[in-house]
């Protein structure tokens, strides 16, 4: 299997997304897990915060977000996702992105999605982009516009194949990634993976990053800085003090580390926060 399915503890996958329905190959399944994913694991990189290393293997995947129940970020989030897809058999595609959103110059292709075709028709699926994220799989289809919650979203097409995921800001459609549908395999993450944890020119390995989307509200912790998206436009903001991190984590995104790993994430990016 390309994404080691067969390694997956189905059950316990299931239990840490609290999916008790049926895991029949179609479109409701995979609505379902899509939505229950991105409700119960959030994204972040605090692993990379602590100076650790991403391992993208399924048994290390397994441990963090479903055994510890931690989050993580798009490759961890969308492989654990594709495996637990392809054993339930559905047909999964590896697909990578160009991120748009924040960038004032053309990104490498370092996001990783996919494409998973029911019943004959392809469908967008990413669990891991974080906040401005989908909440369900989206039609793979240029022009194609929906609804989320509270959040409108469009696969604009542009030149050469490219399709670009937009989402409706007041102030009119926001580009959030490019792609096309060049089929990816695992070893290409492990390569963008290794950028995008190590390279200092990464985002990713500068401040801790943790972030959560839901029917209504976006959330986001960056660096000491939190802050709440609602549709309509309004923004909620302040700065996080050191003595509420732990809290914040648990509250706002179900994230919760053990004191040594609080202490050395204060130590390194907090000290004087």
């Amino acid at each position: 299997m390309t994404w080691h399915g067969e390694e997956l503890d189905i059950d316990a996958y299931l239990a840490r997304l609290g999916h008790t329905a049926g895991t029949k190959p179609d479109l409701a399944t995979l609505r379902a897990l899509h939505r229950a994913h991105v409700a119960a694991i959030p994204f972040e990189n605090l692993e990379m915060m602590l100076g650790r290393p991403v391992p993208l293997d399924l048994a290390a995947l397994q441990d963090k977000m479903v055994r510890r129940r931690r989050g993580g970020y798009c490759y961890e989030q969308n492989l654990l996702f594709a495996a637990a897809l392809e054993r339930i058999g559905f047909d999964v595609t590896g697909l990578g992105a160009r991120v748009r959103a924040g960038a004032s110059s053309t990104r490498a292709v370092t996001h990783m999605l996919l494409a998973v075709r029911v019943d004959g028709e392809a469908w967008q699926c990413d669990v891991g982009f974080g906040g401005d994220g989908l909440l369900e799989p989206f039609p793979l289809r240029e022009g194609a516009e929906a609804r989320q919650g509270e959040w409108r979203f469009q696969l604009h097409g542009e030149r050469d194949g490219v399709l670009v995921l937009r989402t409706w800001r007041p102030d009119g459609w926001s580009d959030l990634y490019a792609y096309t549908l060049e089929p990816r395999l695992p070893v290409d993450y492990v390569v963008m993976n290794h950028y995008t944890s190590t390279h200092p020119k990464s985002s990713f390995i500068r401040r801790p990053v943790v972030q959560r989307a839901a029917s209504e509200t976006r959330r986001r912790l960056v660096g000491d800085q939190l802050t709440v998206t609602r549709a309509d436009g309004s923004v909620s903001e302040r700065a996080v003090s050191v003595s509420e991190l732990p809290d914040v984590l648990v509250r706002e995104f179900g994230v919760e580390l053990d004191s040594a790993d609080i202490a050395g994430l204060i130590r390194t990016h907090y000290a004087g926060a």
